[in-house]
């Protein structure tokens, strides 16, 4: 895989659950590829073999089994319950819980799988470089852990226009627009442990 990007599939008919699939991902590991597909045949006509990881439907997967039974450590199955004993011996991830419940999940696997990403390309240097100030970072972590702007001022002895201040620089210097994007830089940069949130 050296200077390519590692490719993920998602594999999945339902249209949103699918970009709102692949948006978090591309969050999470920006430095791959997502595509996606609307069922196997299309998964099937563009090169299979090329993917790093599947993310696919319960009824994908069922429908495929010797398929995705080959490629089982590299296959995540989206469930909408905790409850799929069809299943055994794969990966799962329930879609069907809140956005920072799934963020938190993702974060979970991607870090037991690919040992705290040891097993993973390396991240381009511009995104390792140290972007935010030490009181940025100290504010970034406590918004991830879930404290409100008052809270966070409270804590760290500062007024809430500072926050919020900082919070603004925070988002416009990482080019994140949401909690749960800054709670994957977090995490994935070493920020904040994932047990904290």
């Amino acid at each position: 895989m050296t200077g390519t990007k590692p490719k993920i599939a998602i594999i999945d008919p339902n249209t949103l659950a699918v970009l709102g699939l692949k948006c978090i991902l591309q969050d999470v590991m920006p430095f791959a590829e997502v595509d996606t597909f609307g069922s196997f045949a299309e998964l099937s006509a563009n090169k299979p073999e090329s993917y790093f990881h599947y993310f696919v439907s319960v009824d994908i997967l069922l429908n495929n089994r010797p398929f995705f039974a080959e490629r089982r450590q590299k296959t995540i199955v989206l469930t909408l319950s905790l409850d799929y004993s069809t299943l055994s011996g794969f990966h799962s991830l329930c879609i069907n819980v809140p956005e920072r419940q799934l963020v938190k999940a993702l974060l979970a696997l991607e870090q037991s799988a690919h040992a705290h990403g040891r097993n993973l390309p390396p991240v381009p240097k511009s995104m390792q470089q140290k972007i935010l100030s030490e009181r940025e970072t100290e504010v970034m972590a406590l918004i991830v852990q879930g404290l409100i702007n008052k809270e966070i001022a409270d804590r760290l002895n500062i007024s809430l226009a500072t926050v919020v201040t900082h919070r603004k620089n925070i988002m416009d210097k990482l080019h994140i627009k949401s909690v749960s994007a800054l709670t994957i830089y977090a995490v994935m940069n070493g920020f904040v442990d994932i047990n904290k949130i």
